[in-house]
C-alpha cells in the first residue's frame, strides 16, 4: 500500500492556537513522536502575524488533514473553539459529522489523539482518548 493511501485510512489531526508558534511545535512535536502515518494540519495566529485565530485558515488546515475517517481538532483557547466549531459549519455538509473538537489540553491531547489514530482508531476513540486527559 502507498503511504499517501495509507494516510487516508487514518484521521487526521488539526491543532488551532491563537499562536502560529504554539500550533506549528505541536504539530512538530506529534510528528517525532507518532510518526507521518496520519494526515496532519495546524492553524495559528490571524492574518497579521499576531495573535488570533482564523476561520479561513482553520478551515485550510481541516482541508489538508482530510480523511475519510475524520478530523479532530485540538484547540487551545475559547475563540479557537468557537472558530473551528464555525468552520465545521461551513464544511460541506457531508464532511460536518466527520469534524469534531476535542476538550483536551492541546499539547497531550494532540500526542495521544494522533496515537489512537496512527494505530487505525475511530474518530470516536480518537476523541475519546483526548479527552481522557481532561479534568472531570
Amino acid at each position: 500500500m502507498k503511504r499517501a493511501e495509507s494516510m487516508t485510512d487514518r484521521v487526521g489531526i488539526v491543532v488551532v492556537s491563537h499562536s502560529h508558534e504554539v500550533a506549528k511545535g505541536t504539530i512538530d512535536m506529534v510528528r517525532q513522536m507518532v510518526g507521518n502515518e496520519i494526515p496532519m494540519a495546524f492553524s495559528g495566529g490571524n492574518p497579521a502575524g499576531g495573535l488570533g485565530t482564523d476561520v479561513a485558515s482553520i478551515l485550510a488546515a481541516i482541508d489538508k488533514a482530510w480523511s475519510p475517517k475524520g478530523v479532530a481538532i485540538l484547540v487551545d483557547l475559547g475563540g479557537a473553539e468557537s472558530n473551528s466549531e464555525m468552520a465545521i459549519e461551513m464544511l460541506p455538509e457531508d464532511r460536518r459529522d466527520k469534524v469534531v473538537v476535542c476538550n483536551a489540553p492541546i499539547v497531550e491531547g494532540a500526542v495521544m489523539a494522533a496515537t489512537e489514530a496512527a494505530g487505525g482508531g475511530s474518530l470516536q476513540a480518537v476523541r475519546a482518548t483526548a479527552e481522557e486527559l481532561s479534568p472531570r
